[in-house]
């Protein structure tokens, strides 16, 4: 499974069937106003609505801010996806529950609230350039063992390990990890190329598992959960049992 912008949508907005809700007039007017301001193309306004971080397909950073936004907007919005906002109809617009309320089938959404842009599910030429350009350098700069894979998923940091987890061509993940201190282009201390990517729930959050004869790693990714929540658990059982757990941070490479 690709880890697209299909799947950070899902990632972000959960699974299942959606639930249309009639959207009253209030946001109907919040939707007008993005249409307008795309129409206007006046990006200093629309920064003012993002949601930050406004997260893009890794290996691309997201952007953090209003002026990183005005900086990037030209990465994203391609006249394409101008012309796409900027002619949308309000029919177009459709409230999903809580996931918030999406253009077409998801290429743009807003939280139902405030009407701030929260995802942008659509990836212009030149991102999908710069997405090559970042991978081909982490090719470059990773250890010789590591070198072959079709996309970098997480880059983890925990008490004791740095851990780099890739999605490999046939669909499979590997596993790699080193102890705190050392870098990516340094000798991973381990190797499993056999990671099953599994979904929980309607949230996004899911768990990438790795067997080593009678060890199991397993990544989990905390998307929804309890307030001051790792972004990532590590969990390493030895026969069914146990043995280690803690807390991970992602980060950026």
């Amino acid at each position: 499974m690709k880890f697209s912008f299909l799947i950070v949508m899902l990632l972000t907005y959960g699974f299942g069937q959606a639930q249309d809700i009639e959207i009253n007039a209030s946001k109907k007017a919040k939707i007008n106003n993005i249409i307008s301001l795309f129409k206007q193309k006046n990006f200093d306004a629309i920064s003012a609505i993002i949601n930050y971080p406004l997260k893009r397909e890794n290996p691309i950073p997201a952007i953090k801010n209003p002026k990183e936004f005005k900086q990037r907007s030209h990465e994203i919005f391609d006249q394409t996806l101008l012309n796409l906002i900027a002619s949308s109809k309000t029919e177009q617009w459709t409230e999903v529950g809580w996931r918030g309320i999406m253009l077409d089938n998801g290429t743009l959404w807003i939280d139902s609230d405030e009407g701030k842009i929260t995802a942008i599910n659509y990836q212009s030429p030149f991102e999908k350039k710069l997405k090559q350009t970042l991978i081909q350098q982490q090719k470059d700069y990773v250890h010789s063992s590591l070198k072959q894979f079709k996309n970098p998923v997480y880059t983890i940091r925990t008490e004791k390990y740095l851990i780099r987890v890739d999605e490999l061509a046939n669909g499979k993940y590997r596993y790699a990890s080193w102890k705190i201190g050392n870098k990516e282009n340094a000798q991973p201390d381990i190797i499993i190329n056999n990671g099953k990517l599994e979904f929980g729930g309607s949230g996004g959050n899911h768990v990438i598992t790795f067997t080593n004869r009678n060890y199991t790693y397993k990544i989990y990714r905390n998307i929804i959960a309890e307030k001051n929540a790792s972004d990532i658990t590590l969990d390493v059982e030895k026969d069914n049992r146990k043995i280690l757990s803690q807390r991970g941070a992602l980060i950026a490479n």
